[in-house]
């Protein structure tokens, strides 16, 4: 176990989730990341808590379902991380825990290039930079009922979010209820019907990395009804079928990125979604994040520099935030 992984794992139990002697902490992982969980159990066993560490499968795309199935078990825990290859937090195991006031941290591990995302520089953010970043931000996203974003490439598209909450991911899950993630980012939960227009995705496509090439993609009606026919849009097609359920072309979620550690590189999934300068949309799923859509899954595709307008109000300029 490397002194990096250990720090990063240090960080989670200690910055992020606060635990504290005597509380009951249950690590979710899989098989890929034992050496993570055992440096998680390391570091909370250290503070007095007491820690229940369980492996799940990883031949599914997704272990939504799965974790749904687990919700009794969760409940009788102060802190559940899920440390697993793929994010847990829009499932509605999530929601039942937060509502019974257990914490809940989004730690998924995946990364591309055989590094332990606990050993990347960009676990060392600042939390509360992150928050302070951001407040002016979420007031104004609060303010209106729709969002537009283009880029310098050309994307240009429109999002509702009337009746939805923009809320702030920055590591922390330190209070009862509270839902934590390890992407520093501004979310919301966008309206699924509402998602309208062009977009060129040129950052991430989530798990599995940076496109080699741009992929021109079309929104309707909240949507992504066209990708485009190059080698990188067929396999980004062949992914989003591999879920075999309709429901993961709906936009479920509007990201936008904090962390000034994070590089999108393609490396791993976190970091480029949280990189800031960019915004992301999350397809599939958004329970847990303000919305009402279920899916088989939930991922995101990376955008870079964006100009965001909340309503009339311009909150970031060409990847730098203007609102703070």
């Amino acid at each position: 176990m490397s002194s990096k992984m250990q720090k990063g794992a240090d960080i989670v139990i200690h910055r992020w989730c606060q635990l504290k002697r005597g509380e009951k902490l249950l690590i979710i992982t899989d098989h890929s990341h034992l050496r993570e969980s055992a440096a998680l159990q390391k570091s909370a066993e250290i503070i007095g808590a007491f820690v229940v560490t369980i492996v799940i499968p990883e031949n599914c795309t997704q272990a939504g379902t799965l974790f749904d199935s687990m919700l009794e078990f969760l409940l009788s825990n102060d802190v559940i991380i899920g440390a697993t290859n793929y994010s847990l937090i829009t499932t509605r195991a999530v929601r039942e825990v937060l509502t019974h006031g257990s914490r809940y941290l989004s730690l998924p591990l995946s990364t591309n290039n055989g590094r332990s995302m606990l050993a990347f520089d960009f676990m060392g953010m600042d939390p509360e930079e992150a928050r302070r970043c951001s407040a002016n931000m979420i007031h104004y996203l609060n303010e209106s009922d729709t969002v537009r974003i283009t880029t310098p490439l050309g994307t240009n598209l429109t999002f509702g979010k009337k009746g939805r909450t923009a809320g702030l991911f920055h590591g922390m899950a330190s209070h009862p209820g509270q839902v934590g993630s390890s992407s520093f980012e501004v979310y919301i939960g966008i309206e699924e019907t509402k998602t309208n227009g062009h977009a060129v995705l040129d950052g991430s496509m989530g798990y599995v990395g940076r496109p080699p090439e741009h992929i021109q993609l079309e929104f309707r009606d909240g949507r992504l009804a066209s990708i485009e026919h190059n080698e990188s849009g067929i396999f980004l097609q062949d992914y989003m079928e591999r879920f075999g359920d309709p429901g993961i072309f709906v936009a479920g979620e509007l990201g936008i990125g904090l962390n000034k550690k994070s590089r999108c590189l393609g490396n791993c999934y976190i970091e480029d979604e949280s990189t800031y300068g960019t915004f992301h949309i999350g397809m599939g799923r958004n329970l847990a994040l303000g919305g009402v859509h279920d899916a088989a899954g939930h991922f995101d595709l990376v955008f870079h520099s964006p100009t965001i307008y909340a309503g009339d109000v311009v909150i970031m300029k060409d990847g730098l935030v203007v609102a703070s």
